[in-house]
């Protein structure tokens, strides 16, 4: 730039305008995912919605997508909050940790196992029929994250306990049933016990052309359980390292043989989380 060209754009205008435009608010970056459907509480502390459970995607083969976690805070401060490789069938270093914890006998370590434990959660693809809190999701289709006692009832339903009742397919277009999902505090818990199916009916009254078009705006489910949703076991490692640092290190779980994890996980599951808002509050936190 020559000197003249320095001159002419000397003006004060043009260097208050540059001041503006860099001191201006960074709009905020939402962590939303406008995709999923959540409930809410009343003033009352309860909850109400009905949903109803759709197919599988076309060209997926199950209606929900099944996802092992683990989400806890460290000595640091710091919280680990990431896919369980266990969902992939593979080895994953907190559940290896949580082995090499649970075989000491020791019940303080036996306590830390269990607050490590893995957390399980589904997925599936729901139409909104009722939402009274938002009422502007009626009619949509979300996604709905779910934990082991929604999943339960849908068991119950395909699978009745006793004699006079009916097996329902609750994710059938045709002769599913509308659920209705009550939910309760109960000791300070979400409690879903109360929840449960309609009587079966026709979604859309059968309308074929109607349901297609439904169908086809389902979201995929294969995603939750993709390679590329789940980091390294080395990265894993890494992360989990970091979150204990300075933490008693009971054993080398370097030295750990094939032996498979899942028994000691299923004495420390989770039941279920109930505080969907903190939950996001914390996948925040593990990106710091």
């Amino acid at each position: 730039m020559s000197l003249d060209t320095l001159k002419r754009n000397s003006g004060l205008d043009k260097l208050l305008t540059a001041v503006q435009k860099d001191t201006a608010p960074v709009e905020k970056q939402s962590y939303v995912d406008e995709r999923f459907w959540k409930p809410e509480l009343d003033k009352t502390g309860n909850g109400y919605a009905v949903l109803r459970f759709l197919p599988a995607p076309d060209g997926e083969d199950l209606p929900w997508a099944k996802v092992w976690s683990h989400a806890f805070q460290g000595p640091t401060g710091q919280w680990y909050i990431e896919n369980s490789l266990t969902t992939l069938n593979q080895k994953d270093p907190v559940s290896e940790a949580n082995t090499v914890l649970w075989n000491t006998g020791n019940e303080a370590d036996k306590e830390l196992a269990r607050k490590r434990k893995r957390k399980l959660n589904y997925y599936s693809n729901v139409l909104v029929v009722s939402d009274p809190k938002h009422p502007e999701n009626e009619g949509k289709i979300k996604l709905f994250k779910y934990g082991k006692k929604i999943f339960d009832k849908l068991m119950e339903a395909m699978n009745p306990e006793f004699e006079d009742e009916k097996p329902l397919n609750p994710f059938d277009f045709w002769s599913g049933a509308d659920f209705k999902l009550k939910i309760r505090k109960v000791d300070g818990y979400w409690n879903y016990d109360k929840s449960e199916f309609d009587k079966p009916n026709a979604l859309f009254d059968g309308d074929d052309p109607k349901l297609e078009s439904l169908w086809k705006q389902e979201f995929s489910l294969a995603e939750f359980t993709s390679a590329t949703n789940f980091k390294s076991y080395d990265e894993l490692k890494e992360r989990f390292d970091r979150v204990i640092a300075g933490s008693k290190t009971v054993g080398n779980v370097a030295d750990l043989t094939d032996t498979e994890p899942a028994p000691v996980e299923q004495s420390v599951d989770t039941e279920e989380s109930t505080n969907d808002d903190s939950m996001s509050y914390f996948e925040k936190l593990a990106q710091e």
